[in-house]
């Protein structure tokens, strides 16, 4: 199976406790990042694929190494292979590293990496995945999807935010978990509710 996500920021401190940005009720980092890892893990199975859409983490050390061994451990907890969609808080030199500590794994790496976006086709959809979301014009067959909004939407029927902190979950039958990436079908509902929402407009 194939989910989504973007923007879990593992490590970021300034996201703890309910600030304007990104409201994050966790006392400490480490609080947070458990949460997602087991809200992950309990959702994505060790043969599926996660794309996560930018933003991974927000933690830098000098050296270098400590802070993207960190990281490492982190994606290595979580369950599926990484097709990573690099975001402003990700820099090439944690996509290096990664690449250079990839692995196989239900014979394909372990993690792949995309500087700018990628393309799926799904239920005679289109799904453009980047971390900015993108202003694709009259497309109604071609979705993107994207993150580094966080608690805000695009107001644009064809862009959905699939971040942790994404409000449009408010389209979802069921709520998602914290930190649990999105399945095409809870992709398929938002898509679906977001242009119910925006036809009752006119």
């Amino acid at each position: 199976m194939k989910f989504f996500t973007a923007d879990t920021h593992f490590y970021h401190e300034a996201l703890l406790g309910m600030s304007d940005f990104a409201p994050r009720p966790f006392l400490t980092v480490e609080d947070m990042n458990q949460e997602i890892i087991t809200d992950w893990n309990a959702k994505v199975s060790e043969t599926d694929t996660v794309y996560h859409l930018g933003d991974i983490a927000l933690y830098f050390t000098k050296p270098a190494r400590v802070s993207e061994q960190a990281v490492l451990d982190i994606l290595n907890e979580l369950h599926g292979n990484l097709v990573l969609i690099k975001g402003n808080h990700d820099n090439r030199a944690l996509f290096k590293f990664l690449d250079k500590n990839n692995y196989q794994l239900n014979g394909k790496p372990k993690f792949e990496f995309h500087d700018v976006g990628t393309l799926i086709k799904y239920d005679h959809r289109q799904y453009y995945l980047t971390h900015y979301p993108m202003m694709l014009g009259i497309a109604p067959q071609i979705i993107n999807l994207h993150g580094h909004i966080h608690h805000y939407a695009v107001n644009i029927k064809e862009n959905i935010n699939v971040g942790v902190d994404t409000p449009e979950t408010d389209y979802l039958s069921e709520k998602v978990p914290f930190g649990a990436p999105f399945s095409l079908a809870e992709i398929g509902q938002m898509v679906e509710g977001k242009r119910d929402d925006f036809n009752k407009r006119r």
